[in-house]
């Protein structure tokens, strides 16, 4: 019977033991700076120094409506991944599901380009 889980311990092993080397690495090998100089100090993102961020400074509704839509998408890939692997099982009745599934996904698509959710101005 171990035989049969052998390689789900191995990948078990390896994903624990790459997070674990980097945190650990994380810690042994820090790259501390020479001198703590104010431009050194303050807060980055993205590689672009900005300054510290301001209170007043706030995302716009687009930004939250694109972040809600990426969600939606990517959440219906995992709806076709299962049908995709039992599509010969499921014969033409899955066939048809899935045409009538993508079908009202490029519609919903469509639909939320024409009415400029994915513009960004």
């Amino acid at each position: 019977m171990l035989t049969n889980w052998l390689p789900f311990l191995f990948y078990a092993l390896f994903a624990a033991a790459i997070p674990a080397s980097l945190v650990a690495l994380s810690f042994t090998l820090p790259k501390r700076p020479v001198s703590r100089t104010r431009q050194r100090m303050l807060p980055f993102e993205s590689g672009v120094s900005e300054g510290a961020p301001s209170r007043e400074r706030r995302f716009t509704v687009s930004f939250y409506l694109t972040a809600i839509l990426f969600i939606l998408f990517d959440i219906e890939i995992v709806f076709l991944y299962p049908l995709a692997v039992q599509l010969e099982a499921l014969g033409w009745f899955g066939v048809v599901e899935l045409i009538v599934f993508v079908a009202i996904l490029a519609v919903a698509y469509v639909y939320i380009w024409r009415k400029g959710a994915l513009d960004w101005h």
